[in-house]
């Protein structure tokens, strides 16, 4: 018995130490500054905004409340598009003593561009004292809307009509396969973004990467000013490989990359002000997250001194010992234990669940984005609980000695199968975007292997064929996922441990009631 001891004795003191870690301050690198030279706005922050909507408009009051708070760090913003109220920016960022690096959005639509152009060129051509530049279409070419042809033309058009320098923005590699727009624009705008590259890079190697692309650029296109127009690191939302998005990790990268820039005066613009919460539409979790500044306008961490991820980390030890209390008072009902250990292993088991739950709340705070999703994540995470209370109660007995007359039904557990090549399959084909739900699975995939491992020869539940069809197929989709992480991500290693603990109890399962039938006479 005593590995069912030590399984939930670690899996309560893991849960703990868990919490207790992200709560630590880290030690990061000063910023030389506070204060940064540039960064995108866009003021789609509050539920429901998105620019998508075309019907979508952004009152002149609240760009100014926005500019007002924003110019006491930054010298500049970078906009995205014309209308939807964001035409007033210039001449607010004026009054606030800021510059602007105004955007004319460009995308398929022929009819939405040349509206977007003209109202452009007016705006350029009414405020030139405060644009730093015309930004003209943004990831156009990566998102394949146009040719390089079709976009040259639009970018001449601007760039005579006005007075102010003309760029195009795009992610570094978009300009060295299209060198022929140089001659289009005044200068180059590249984007550098670690984390979303093919190969994602590390926080701890991310300046150094954006220092060897700057300089690619820069040889690529010899005497011509390249300025980076998008960088920086989110803040929440699935890892990539080493990419690891995080609080933590955003600070450490935009400290180290302001000291980087500050040393070779390179013209830069961070992304971004505030995260934009209708980007995990598009970009899952993590895209709704690069902001400086949360979707309330609060600060997420300072530019200077110590850095702590999760403030709150004391919510994970309370619902931890809310856990423990309610697994001791639904377990107290209908007991089937003696004594002192039939309580401790409840206990345990309810500093686990509690944990890993409140690890997966976490989680579905960055993640939800309506009533629709919030409602699907609870009532997953009250099957978890109630599938967690049901074998914690046959644990307890168990390992008070008390072999319980009826086992686990079986189809909570095929439940979870299904559940878990369901989402296995989801990360294999369209896993991009999606996050780890580790605190969910977690503890179903361990409760049933506990079961699995305490059960007495010739008590196992007999599985299904389609439970032994999952067990199958559970793992090489989860070993898929690891590949695709190249090894580097631990969420990934975790999700297909997991995975095992499931397809081992029902092999296991499955193999003694084979030996069962075969000795039968």
């Amino acid at each position: 018995m005593w590995p069912a001891w030590l399984a939930l004795a670690v899996m309560a003191l893991a849960a703990m130490l868990w919490w207790w870690a992200i709560g630590r301050p880290v030690n990061l690198p000063d910023a030389p500054s506070a204060r940064i030279a540039c960064v995108s706005y866009a003021p789609f922050r509050r539920v429901g905004e998105t620019p998508l909507d075309p019907n979508a408009y952004i009152s002149a009051e609240r760009i100014d409340a926005d500019l007002a708070a924003l110019s006491q760090r930054f010298d500049c913003v970078r906009t995205y598009s014309q209308g939807q109220g964001l035409s007033a920016v210039p001449a607010i960022a004026e009054r606030h003593g800021m510059k602007v690096l105004m955007g004319i959005w460009l995308g398929g639509d022929a009819k939405a561009n040349a509206e977007q152009v003209r109202l452009g060129i007016a705006t350029a051509n009414k405020y030139p004292q405060v644009l730093r530049g015309v930004i003209v279409g943004n990831e156009v070419l990566l998102r394949g809307e146009l040719s390089a042809p079709q976009l040259a033309g639009y970018l001449q058009q601007v760039r005579k009509a006005i007075s102010v320098p003309v760029t195009y923005a795009d992610v570094w590699e978009f300009w060295l396969r299209h060198p022929e727009l140089a001659s289009s624009v005044d200068y180059l705008t590249i984007h550098i973004l670690p984390y979303w590259e093919d190969k994602p890079v590390p926080p701890e190697r991310a300046v150094q990467h954006v220092a060897d692309v700057y300089a690619k650029v820069q040889q690529a296109f010899p005497g011509r000013r390249v300025m980076i127009g998008e960088t920086g690191w989110p803040s929440a939302g699935r890892p990539r490989q080493a990419a690891s998005a995080s609080v933590v990790n955003e600070a450490r990268y935009l400290r180290e990359f302001l000291r980087y820039a500050a040393s070779v005066q390179m013209p830069y613009n961070v992304i971004e002000a505030f995260d934009q919460p209708w980007k995990r539409a598009q970009e899952g979790t993590v895209g709704g997250y690069w902001g400086i500044f949360d979707a309330q306008a609060r600060p997420k961490f300072a530019m200077q001194g110590p850095v702590i991820e999760e403030p709150y980390w004391w919510a994970g030890w309370l619902a931890g010992l809310a856990g423990a209390g309610v697994f001791a008072l639904i377990g107290a009902w209908r007991r089937r234990w003696r004594g002192a250990r039939g309580w401790l292993a409840l206990t345990l088991a309810g500093v686990a669940s509690g944990g890993a739950l409140a690890w997966q709340y976490r989680q579905m705070w960055y993640a939800c984005r309506d009533a629709w999703e919030w409602t699907v994540s609870l009532a997953a995470c009250v099957l978890a609980l109630a599938t967690a209370l049901r074998l914690a109660r046959w644990i307890a007995a168990r390992l008070c000695g008390v072999m319980p007359a009826r086992m686990p039904r079986a189809w909570w557990r095929s439940g979870w199968l299904f559940a878990l090549a369901f989402y296995g399959l989801l990360l294999v084909v369209d896993g991009r975007y999606r996050d780890f739900p580790l605190g969910l699975f977690l503890l179903p995939c361990a409760g049933y292997a506990l079961v699995g491992w305490l059960c007495d020869r010739g008590i196992h539940m007999m599985p299904s064929l389609e439970e032994r069809f999952l067990a199958c197929l559970l793992p090489p989709l989860a070993s898929v996922v690891v590949l695709q992480e190249a090894g580097l991500t631990v969420a990934a290693w975790l999700w297909l441990g997991m995975n095992l603990l499931l397809v081992v109890t029902v092999l296991s399962a499955w193999r003694q009631s084979v030996r069962l039938q075969s000795e039968q006479p």
